[in-house]
This record gives structure tokens, sequence and C-alpha cells, in this order.
């Protein structure tokens, strides 16, 4: 799958010679608008997640479940939006760091992506559990379940992702895929858990929306509606490049071999890419809009820090540090 940013604007010309033919100006549109973007959202995901950590940490208890998953999800977020500094570089001055970190942080980039769509999985379907099944979701999570839960996540992540790193080498071009069979591979079986993943969590949404209306609960719809927002954002993020990717592998079976067709798709990727690559600084945006409580806890947060040289003591937040709750 093409996810570095020097790599997708010249992979066509590796894999298919006829490429040389048409001119291509995409990549010139890539650099300007793709170095802007992603400093920008470079200093947005890190200032942002690491406000959610720091909330998390300071005033929620991470023996809930949820609050667990949502702090792997920052982490997810950190790691990925950490990588945006070397697409910039690799755009402007080639891949200069060698095979050994080709192979590893292109095995980074994918370990991020999966574990992202695993977590807001597995998160969907606990959140299906205490809506549809509320004595399920009484049994109490151990800090064993906790960590295996987290443990099994990251450990898929990874083992779905050694197959990037083993594909990979540096090209005159940069890092990519060596050969097409490879890339063909990796777009097919992203495309394959993103899929499954957002079967799973419509049909759970779809019971607990059955599920709600029948109940007069605002709490719990306030619980569902951030989840259902996180979740909604990753996959309106991705979909259109996962959409794509796709798109671009028509080419491989003799479809979309046109000049015209090629400029269109490398404008379509660079656009739906610089889409989903900006996911990363969405979620402590939605935390703060929807989530009320993490809102109240931010605000309590920023008040003691600029008024750290202040006269009086702080008040106390609003929403008391609270075992088993999750922060929204």
């Amino acid at each position: 799958m093409e996810y570095s940013g020097i790599s997708e604007s010249t992979t066509s010309i590796d894999y298919d010679p006829r490429s040389f033919l048409c001119d291509n100006t995409a990549f010139v549109f890539a650099t300007i608008t793709t170095t802007v973007l992603y400093c920008l959202v470079f200093v947005l995901s890190l200032v942002g997640n690491s406000l959610v950590l720091w909330v998390l940490v300071k005033y929620e208890s991470l023996e809930s479940l949820t609050n667990v998953f949502i702090l792997n999800l920052c982490l997810s977020d950190l790691v990925f939006s950490c990588l945006l500094p070397v697409w910039i570089s690799g755009y402007h001055w080639g891949w200069v760091l060698g095979d050994f970190l080709c192979k590893l942080l292109s095995m980074i980039f994918c370990v991020s992506l999966y574990s992202s769509i695993f977590f807001l999985t597995v998160m969907t379907v606990h959140r299906y559990l205490s809506v549809v099944s509320p004595l399920s979701a009484l049994r109490v999570h151990t800090l064993r379940r906790r960590v295996l839960a987290t443990a099994a996540v990251w450990s898929a992540s990874v083992l779905f992702s050694v197959p990037d790193a083993i594909s990979h080498r540096v090209h005159p071009w940069g890092c990519d895929y060596s050969g097409p069979v490879w890339f063909l591979a990796s777009v097919y079986q992203h495309n394959a858990f993103f899929l499954l993943s957002g079967a799973v969590i419509l049909f759970c949404y779809a019971r607990i929306l059955g599920t709600l209306f029948r109940s007069r609960c605002r709490r719990r719809h306030r619980t569902v509606r951030l989840i259902f927002a996180v979740v909604a954002a990753y996959f309106l993020s991705w979909a259109p490049y996962n959409a794509i990717l796709f798109l671009r592998t028509l080419p491989h079976f003799g479809l979309l071999q046109t000049c015209e067709a090629s400029r269109q798709l490398e404008y379509a990727v660079h656009v739906c890419r610089n889409l989903a690559f900006s996911h990363c600084c969405f979620n402590p945006v939605l935390y703060v809009f929807v989530g009320v409580k993490f809102r109240t806890h931010l605000k309590s947060l920023l008040r003691q820090f600029w008024g750290a040289g202040g006269r009086g003591p702080q008040a106390p937040p609003l929403f008391p540090h609270s075992p088993g709750a999750s922060f929204y």
C-alpha cells in the first residue's frame, strides 16, 4: 500500500514503463500543499493528543477499558504524526535514511494504521456489549484483562505489518515496494481489514441505536455519541484514500492506462492522502466538542496551567477522579 509521501507520485513509473510518456505534474502540486499541511497537522496532533493523554492520566482512571482504548488511540496518532516530518523530508531531499529505516518506518506506519482500526473496532464492540447487554459490562475489567486486550491489539498490528517491512527497499526515487505484487497485496490486505471492521462497526451501531431509541437514559446517549464521532471521523477520512488506492491497482490489470486517467488518479491520491493523514489531529477536536467531561477537565487543566503562579489554592475539577468511569 502506498503510504510514504515520496513514493506515490512515482510508483506508477516504476511499475509501468508506459507512464514515462505521461507528463506527471501532480508531484509539483503535491510537494507544495503537502509540506504546508503536514507541518500544520504535525504540530496540532502533537499538542492535541498530548493534552488528551495529560487529561487521562491526571483526572481519569485507567480502570475503564474505554479510557485504555482512547489512550492507545492517542499513542497511535502520536506515532503516526511523528512520521510526517520523514515524509516531508522525502519530498524535498529524497530518501537519505538507508534501507533499514526504510523498512522499519514503513512497518511503524502500518502498525499505527492497523492499531487505529483494531482499537476503534474493539472499542465499538465493547460499547455495543455495554448498551445492548448491560449485564456483560458489569464484570470488573482487571489489570490483567486490560493489559491482555491492549497487548493483543498491538501484537496483531505488528504481525500484519511485517509484510510491509519485508517488501520495502530503497529505490532511486525513495523508499517503496520492491515490486507490484507487494503493492497489490498491501492494498488488498488493508482494504479487507478496513471493510471488515466497517461491517462490524455498522452492525454494532445499528443494534446500539435500536436500543437507545427504546431507552430514556441521556447518559447512554452521550456515551455512545463520542465513540460514534471518533469512528465516523476515522472512516470518513480513510475511506476515500483506500478507495483511490484500490483504483490505482486497476492499471496492473489493463484498466485505466491512459495518461489522462493516470494524471487524474495522481491528483486524487494526493488529495485523499492529505485528508487521511490529517486524521491524527481530529480526535482531540472531537473530544473537546463532543465530550462534555473531557471539555471540563481540559478547562480545569488550562486554568491550573495559566494560574500556576497565581494566588490562592486551585479549585478541584468539576468531575472528580472516578475509578472505572470513562472520561467522556
